[in-house]
């Protein structure tokens, strides 16, 4: 008889190949994305001049892709740097938890930017009153609650399986899907959970985007100026490329059938979604901005100055 240690035995995670380059690659990924965005909000907190919905937006959105990659990837380097690839049933459920509550906040508050970017263009006469702080707190909430009523339906249904066996997942952290694959109890419903909610928080706020942005575009054409057009085309189009390969590739990784060959692109996928954003949200969003650029030569030569004297 088949004995049930969820609640005793460890998870081995298999997705590890080529530690040393692996680690030193996590290692400058993370390092990058944590001075990115903590960069990004400490400048849009301490310059008065950016004070605007758009900005607060950021603000958040730094926080949170700072929040979203530490849960896997400070794990992931003491893992390549070990070699051992072992994670207790606690830690692991604590990291899928908090991944998938990350991971879903992120989809909805990315539809948020794009419905302000949407405000802010198509509608700019009425865009502070539309935009204004008590609304767009409680829509920086809603999708925080959102993202954690999501982890929590993810992570009980989970927990409901039972785990018996080598225990082993298929991944480089403890995700939903590679978790399922390695129950060895009915996951049907689990299934359908996954993929009904999958709709709800990657597809719909996706489709809410491109529409966001197809209005954006329609009323950049109207605009006389080439020269603005393109500048405001050049901004559109890097915030679509990013937001795409965010939804998309974390459509496809929610989605695939649980066969081994699928996993290769579950992990692939899932690197996509949760390091690409965070690594170049800061510059495609701020970095690029004049009046980012311009608050951070500011506070530079700030500093500058007061180490001098």
């Amino acid at each position: 008889m088949a004995t049930n240690k969820t609640y005793f035995d460890d998870f081995f995670l298999l997705g590890f190949e080529g530690q040393v380059m692996f680690s030193l690659l996590i290692a400058t990924v993370y390092a990058l994305i944590i001075v990115g965005n903590l960069t990004v909000f400490s400048i849009i907190w301490v310059d008065r001049h950016l004070k605007t919905p758009m900005y607060f937006f950021l603000s958040c959105l730094s926080i949170l892709d700072v929040c979203y990659a530490t849960v896997t990837l400070p794990t992931m380097l003491v893992m390549a740097v070990t070699g051992n690839m072992r994670i207790s049933f606690n830690r692991c459920f604590t990291q899928l938890y908090f991944f998938v509550l990350f991971g879903g906040s992120e989809c909805l508050l990315l539809a948020a930017m794009a419905y302000d970017r949407y405000v802010a263009i198509c509608n700019p006469m009425h865009y502070l009153v539309i935009m204004n702080k008590i609304f767009c707190s409680y829509f920086v909430a809603g999708c925080w609650i959102c993202g954690a009523l999501n982890s929590v339906f993810h992570t009980l249904m989970t927990l409901k399986l039972t785990f018996c066996g080598a225990r082993h997942v298929n991944h480089f952290f403890c995700d939903v899907l590679p978790m399922l694959q390695a129950a060895c109890s009915e996951i049907d419903s689990s299934q359908v959970l996954l993929h009904t909610i999958t709709v709800f928080l990657a597809v719909s706020p996706f489709l809410l985007v491109i529409n966001s942005y197809i209005h954006i575009i329609s009323t950049i054409l109207k605009i006389r100026s080439s020269a603005g057009r393109q500048k405001v085309f050049s901004t559109c189009s890097s915030h679509l490329i990013v937001v795409s390969v965010f939804y998309i590739t974390a459509t496809l990784n929610y989605n695939n059938p649980l066969s081994g060959d699928s996993f290769v692109i579950v992990r692939v996928s899932s690197i996509l979604y949760s390091v690409v954003p965070p690594l170049f949200n800061p510059a495609i969003y701020c970095l690029r901005n004049k009046e980012v650029k311009t608050a951070l030569n500011k506070a530079l030569r700030l500093r500058i100055h007061l180490a001098i004297h």
